[in-house]
């Protein structure tokens, strides 16, 4: 079988690259190599072609796509984003650029597509009301930010909500641009689907981390960013009250969901796009991490400073429980381990 990975240079690409080869696959991997994502060429990999060319280049794709069985889209760019100004280029990267890869796929009778999805499609997380019915929140306003009331309440009630596992069926409610360009490939790899009757599973990861992971840079995650500062000596700023629950999964256990998904997706039904869950099972918090990475680099206490981001979700953890059933996997790497190795990334 042949796989092309595409932005499989990057952080979670090239860890599905290798674990790829390792298991025997036969791997191509397209990526632009944007300066702003790679600050210099990467290593070659044996066994492995590497082809530069954008996912938004009809020509590279159709030259990428020959003899391919199977696509791993992960050429995306990631993050919250600065300012509105970046709407432009997430739009055009991630929404113009996968409509190009599933009309190169309809070209080339490529039949089976993984893309990288999100749980920024999900806003909000989960939650439950005093009566234990499952309830939405309104985005959380900027007065009862600025006087520190982090938590989501009822919108009907005004009561505090609990937070629960997120699950596959929950409504979808992406709350900036970069969730609605993770949303959009989502529905453009359904509509390829149906329309060609091939497979698409769509992996929603959640907080991804691990060697490799981008650091220094605004777009990055904030297990990077609490990196980068305590590197420098500096105490890691943690946003709100810390308490901001998250599912942090290793990038290698990513890489194993995608390899998985690959495996299975002759067993899905023709024209079927089907979302699962990527993440650990294990709810923890922005605090906890922080304060991890703090102990495993014998660095500064974080500080916990009451600020925030509009746009940013109060909690979200996931239920992989679709993806334990369906696809065989589960994550392996403990957060303790996972950070630990993190913290002595070079």
């Amino acid at each position: 079988m042949t796989l092309l990975v595409t932005g499989g240079a990057g952080f979670i690409g090239g860890t599905i690259v290798k674990l790829a080869v390792a298991r025997g696959h036969d791997v191509r991997l397209l990526d632009s190599l944007r300066d702003d994502v790679h600050p210099a060429e990467p290593r070659p990999i044996d066994g492995v072609e590497l082809m530069r060319g954008d996912v938004r280049d009809p020509g590279a794709l159709d030259r990428a796509l020959r003899g391919v069985d199977v696509v791993c889209h992960q050429a995306a760019k990631v993050g919250l984003g600065v300012a509105l100004s970046d709407a432009p280029d997430y739009a055009s990267t991630n929404v113009t650029g996968t409509a190009e890869l599933v009309a190169a796929m309809g070209r080339a009778d490529v039949g089976r597509l993984v893309l990288a999805s999100s749980m920024v499609v999900y806003g909000e997380g989960a939650y439950r009301d005093v009566t234990g019915r499952r309830r939405r929140p309104a985005p959380r306003t900027t007065p009862d930010l600025d006087a520190g009331r982090f938590e989501p309440r009822d919108p009907g009630t005004g009561e505090p909500l609990t937070p629960d596992l997120v699950d596959e069926d929950d409504a979808l409610d992406p709350r900036n641009v970069y969730a609605l360009t993770k949303l959009a490939q989502e529905h453009l790899a359904a509509t390829w689907a149906r329309s060609t009757g091939g497979t698409a599973a769509m992996l929603r990861y959640h907080n991804v981390y691990g060697p490799g992971m981008p650091r220094n840079t605004p777009y990055a995650g904030v297990a990077a960013l609490f990196r980068s500062a305590i590197e420098r000596g500096e105490a890691p700023r943690v946003f709100e009250d810390g308490r901001q629950r998250r599912d942090f999964v290793h990038v290698t256990d990513v890489a194993g969901a995608n390899l998985a998904a690959v495996d299975r997706l002759s067993g899905l039904a023709a024209g079927s796009a089907r979302a699962y869950n990527v993440g650990s099972g294990t709810v923890t918090t922005v605090g906890e991490v922080a304060e991890g990475l703090a102990r495993a680099m014998r660095g500064p206490a974080p500080v916990v400073t009451g600020e925030y981001r509009l746009g940013d979700v109060r909690h979200i953890t996931a239920s992989s429980a679709r993806a334990r059933a369906e696809l065989g996997w589960r994550a392996a790497v403990s957060l303790e381990d996972g950070l630990r190795e993190f913290a002595t990334d070079r």
